[in-house]
């Protein structure tokens, strides 16, 4: 009988186009080689050109998902996404109490297209009962603004951001700065736990279709954690997947497409 890889658990919505969400997750997993299970708390009808709706879950459906995986079969990491009401939040918050594993949380705000995924009254329940429990948070920089009214346009501001993020509770905040302007044709992150800093560089790609990065990030960072990887190492890996998955990003229908995770696979030679 052959072991099972690494279990990663996503909460998080799902992405009917399969760009982003729930569905970009599993594939990101499976192409970093653990074995990938989901918490579906929100169903989208979205495609290429934006969202045309999204219904919760209910609480109870999403607790009954998150026991069934855990008690059973376990898990070595978590990544949340989109949570869009207080009451989600909450009960995924208080599910995570109870393991030990890392968390990382994607503090999911708006989708690439500008549409809303987070209600104004959940934003207080990410501050205080989510943050709280993550290993890592990777809010980008209208996120940042979103929880911590930190407005960032230099790199000083992403460590004002940092630390305003980790102020709310997490053990390392990575800012995510691709959009910023000051960085000009790089895409640079910071990573930090408050003492130790890394800048994560690499190119910014002018392909347009980019749905999913954030989804794809933050689950690329819970494989990694998840295959035993120190954060620093994991957050490393990850941007180096992402940028990958971002230059062979291909369209899809009419509007943004998708970054593609399995870029790796269609190197020459493999």
């Amino acid at each position: 009988m052959n072991a099972a890889p690494p279990l990663c658990l996503t909460v998080a919505g799902s992405d009917s186009g399969g760009g982003a969400g729930i569905q970009a997750d599993l594939k990101t997993m499976l192409a970093l080689g653990v074995h990938g299970m989901s918490v579906v708390t929100a169903v989208t009808a979205q495609n290429s050109l934006g969202v045309r709706g999204a219904w919760d879950l209910p609480a109870e459906a999403v607790r009954a998902q998150y026991r069934a995986v855990v008690d059973d079969i376990g898990v070595h990491a978590v990544k949340t996404g989109m949570l869009s009401s207080a009451v989600l939040v909450e009960t995924v918050a208080e599910l995570l109490d109870g393991i030990a594993a890392p968390v990382v949380v994607d503090p999911v705000g708006v989708s690439k297209h500008g549409d809303a995924l987070l209600a104004a009254s959940a934003v207080g329940a990410v501050r205080t009962a989510l943050l709280p429990r993550a290993t890592v948070a990777t809010p980008n920089l209208d996120e940042v603004a979103q929880l911590t009214g930190v407005v960032v346009e230099t790199e000083d501001d992403m460590r004002r951001a940092a630390d305003a993020v980790l102020g709310l509770g997490p053990r390392w905040a990575l800012i995510k700065g691709g959009h910023l302007a000051a960085h000009a044709d790089r895409a640079v992150d910071l990573l930090t736990d408050g003492t130790a800093e890394r800048w994560l560089d690499a190119p910014r790609h002018s392909n347009r279709h980019t749905h999913g990065t954030g989804c794809t990030l933050a689950s690329a960072i819970a494989a990694g954690l998840a295959r035993g990887l120190a954060v620093p190492e994991a957050v490393t890996a990850a941007k180096e997947y992402v940028t990958g998955g971002i230059a062979a990003g291909f369209a899809l229908g009419a509007g943004i497409g998708p970054v593609d995770h399995a870029w790796q696979l269609r190197r020459p030679g493999l």
